[in-house]
């Protein structure tokens, strides 16, 4: 039950993971009266319904394929970063430091570095593409409230799961951009 087509009518997929996760609905976090306060304040802030089960749902969901597109591109840049990078500093420890010819070494050196800084060139600007996209900014800063707002009402005893809604604060991605339009992010393959 891991693909969000095969989900039931109130379910998304937590953070990590493949096991869904039932919406609390809108009236239960409405209930606690500091946290409607809070979520008409931040509603107007962010311009989003945050008692609203449906609107919710969706962003929840939204914010899992955010996830899955950021891990797919950290591991499809990342991995190929890490492997020639040890593999390059092991050659180098094992074999090309003890080269007779400085100019074999410093060819050695020189095309090594070339390779890594490509390498490493491609997964900032695919980092740079997933974190400074503003309307993914702008779920994440939803996401991050709505994730207060759950917090607050489990605290003040409200029936809310224990890290609902399973995703972590974000301190450095939720800024919000008021003056992006609210469009679905782009997932698309040649970004993730």
């Amino acid at each position: 039950m891991s693909s969000t087509d095969e989900l039931e009518e109130w379910e998304f997929i937590g953070r990590r993971g493949n096991q869904p996760s039932r919406l609390v609905p809108g009236a239960v976090l409405a209930a606690i009266p500091e946290v409607k306060a809070l979520a008409d304040t931040a509603g107007r802030e962010l311009r989003f319904d945050f008692l609203d089960d449906r609107a919710a749902l969706r962003m929840l969901r939204l914010r899992h394929r955010d996830e899955v597109a950021m891990f797919n591109a950290g591991f499809k840049t990342g991995t190929p970063l890490a492997i020639v990078g040890f593999g390059a500093s092991v050659y180098w420890g094992g074999v090309a430091q003890y080269w007779g010819s400085s100019t074999a070494r410093t060819g050695y050196l020189a095309v090594a570095a070339v390779v890594v800084l490509v390498l490493l060139a491609a997964f900032v600007r695919t980092a740079v593409a997933h974190w400074g996209d503003p309307v993914r900014q702008n779920l994440r800063a939803r996401a991050r409230k709505y994730r207060e707002l759950a917090h607050l009402a489990r605290d003040k005893g409200a029936d809310v799961p224990a890290h609902y809604p399973h995703y972590g604060p974000y301190p450095f991605a939720a800024t919000f951009h008021p003056e992006v339009a609210d469009a679905e992010p782009d997932y698309e393959e040649g970004l993730s």
